[in-house]
């Protein structure tokens, strides 16, 4: 049976996707110095003009990379919301999803880019925008994974995320300790420590 032909709009969002899987890809195994356009082609296994149809430069192909990681990795955590557990579990299984799908590529992609980023103006001008959207999603899936647990009693936006950032800025650390070669089994009892914290204060 013959298979029907991709229409142009697919055809297109299947090159992109291939770009931005491979730029990640590079990214983790590479590192940002030794990632080349010429590279991320190859493992695409798409022309130089192709890639430059859909990304005109680097530094917009690396930061479109992230937002795609970020897209999937987000989507993946919503299958499973916490948010029927009670309050304690609620607030311990979002911190281990946050972990789980911020210490692995993601992280290592964008500290990568970051790091680029301080001395590279374009690039950081990409990375500005992805980074805040960033922010701005993983805010809203986390308090819609805990729901009330996050600071019932203080309306004040910024006390509602405190748990989220708390999280976050953790799991960063932790995530550069793991890329450092840190020990693992003090990286798991820092996560321990901190998710029995974050459940006497925001569990309750």
């Amino acid at each position: 049976m013959t298979r029907p032909r991709l229409t142009q709009q697919e055809r297109t969002e299947r090159t992109r996707e291939l770009l931005l899987d491979a730029t990640v890809d590079c990214l983790v195994e590479l590192g940002y110095a030794r990632t080349s356009t010429n590279e991320i082609c190859r493992r695409a296994g798409v022309s130089r003009g192709a890639q430059q149809h859909h990304f005109a430069t680097k530094a917009e192909l690396m930061a479109n990379a992230i937002e795609h990681l970020v897209t999937k990795l987000l989507a993946s955590m919503s299958e499973h919301p916490p948010s029927s557990l009670p309050g304690p579990d609620r607030v311990a299984m979002g911190i281990d999803m946050l972990w789980q799908g911020y210490s692995g590529s993601l992280s290592t992609a964008v500290m990568e880019l970051w790091v680029a980023a301080r001395t590279d103006p374009e690039l950081r001008a990409a990375m500005h925008p992805i980074d805040k959207g960033l922010a701005r999603r993983t805010s809203e899936l986390f308090r819609e994974m805990l729901g009330d647990q996050v600071a019932p009693d203080q309306p004040e936006q910024p006390q509602k995320d405190m748990p989220l950032w708390l999280t976050v800025n953790l799991i960063r650390g932790l995530a550069l300790d793991a890329m450092l070669g840190g020990d693992p089994v003090r990286r798991d009892q820092l996560l321990q420590e901190w998710k029995t914290i974050a459940v006497k204060t925001y569990g309750a």
